[in-house]
């Protein structure tokens, strides 16, 4: 139950547009609101790395012009920089010759055609000082008419691929449809920044996250190695974010799957391949099937329940527990069931809350963002209510 009931599309803005986005609500591109560390973008966790590596495929999306007819993409404004004459650059190149047997020269003349990219660094920056983050309006640009049209389309188009996903890793199937809605819109805006570019900036030049981009530019790189693409050729977000699932490289050499059975592992044309992606990745970060993602909220004072809120996003109070700060809920709560009080600001409005459990906590895995949890949750529920009682009754 909210405190308040009154109930943006981002991705190829105007660049100042972009800025202005990011640093009001964050983009949700699988690296948080607040820049922390993140697998896809969020938490790095362990997981089951796919037994066939990933590999570059065509991106072309059903109605894209033939090939020798489209213009060569030139994506985000980049500058000049001569990393291969820095010494963390160099040294970074020496670990990974040690570390993996890359060869020195030619890595470094990898880094030498690798551009910097401002912008990246810009939108990856903090909101300014004392501004207020607005649940409501956030919400309002993923659950929406064009992400429900087009997901109810995705949907139908990927039934088989969306119904063996959620049978085999047992995450319901508007979710897996949901996620790649928030991210992508199901694959229209996957990116004009090219990876290598992006990954490098932010390792080298934002000393705020260097340490943890480093690592995905690790990743990237022994991607592009074993795939054997040109790290210079794929493009994804500021972040270094890749394909329909917006996935990190880390985290596509964890938990991507091969789901069309081609042999190959391609996120950014592979429909079947994202969906079953997204399953492997909330599976191996702990899903319960059938379980609540949460319950609604009712908090009597916000002082008294402040405790709550500051024992974080992992579920561990129970109804007791929480009863005890002046928390309770309407609907009947499992006994035993471990929760989190999520807070949901709206600016200067009153703050929503709800009861977060260990699927709620598994989304943001995805993102560390409580916003990014809840849309993609409401989004689902937005996509099968609208979905035909036909084709609902089949589903269920």
């Amino acid at each position: 139950m909210t405190r308040a009931s009154r109930p943006f599309q981002l991705r190829r803005p105007a660049v100042a547009t972009l800025l202005l986005a990011a640093a009001l609500v964050g983009l949700p591109c699988l690296v948080p609101a607040t820049a922390v560390a993140a697998e896809p973008g969020t938490a790095k966790t362990s997981g089951t790395r796919p037994a066939s590596t990933p590999a570059a495929k065509s991106a072309a999306k059903p109605d894209a012009k033939p090939a020798a007819a489209r213009p060569k993409p030139t994506g985000p404004a980049t500058v000049a920089a001569d990393y291969p004459g820095r010494a963390e650059v160099r040294e970074f190149v020496r670990e990974m010759v040690e570390r993996h047997g890359f060869d020195e020269a030619a890595l470094l003349a990898t880094f030498g055609r690798t551009r910097s990219s401002d912008i990246a660094i810009r939108l990856m920056q903090p909101a300014p000082p004392g501004f207020r983050r607005s649940w409501i309006a956030y919400r309002a640009r993923f659950v929406e008419p064009v992400r429900i049209r087009e997901g109810l389309r995705f949907w139908t188009s990927n039934a088989d691929a969306v119904r063996r996903a959620a049978q085999r890793f047992g995450i319901p199937e508007e979710i897996l449809v949901s996620i790649i809605g928030v991210e992508t819109i199901y694959g229209r805006n996957t990116g004009d920044f090219r990876v290598m570019d992006a990954l490098t900036t932010l390792s080298f030049d934002y000393p705020r996250r260097a340490a943890y981009f480093r690592e995905e530019l690790e990743q990237y790189l022994l991607l592009a190695r074993d795939a054997g693409f040109d790290p210079l050729d794929w493009r994804g977000s500021f972040a270094g974010a890749i394909g329909l699932p917006q996935f990190m490289p880390a985290s596509i050499r964890r938990h991507a799957v091969d789901f069309d059975g081609d042999g190959r592992i391609d996120l950014r044309g592979s429909p079947a391949d994202a969906i079953g992606s997204v399953a492997s990745f909330l599976a191996n970060h702990g899903w319960q099937t059938g379980g609540p993602t949460h319950f609604s909220a009712t908090v009597e004072d916000e002082i008294r329940a402040k405790p709550a809120i500051e024992a974080g996003i992992p579920p561990k109070l129970g109804t007791l527990e929480l009863a005890e700060l002046g928390v309770t809920s309407p609907q009947e709560i499992p006994v035993g069931e471990k929760l989190s009080l999520i807070d949901l600001p709206n600016g200067d409005d009153t703050t929503h809350y709800v009861l977060g459990a260990t699927n709620f906590w598994v989304v943001t895995r995805y993102n560390r963002s409580y916003f990014y949890a809840m849309a993609v949750i409401d989004l689902a529920r937005a996509l099968r209510e609208a979905m035909p009682p036909a084709q609902a009754r089949a589903r269920d």
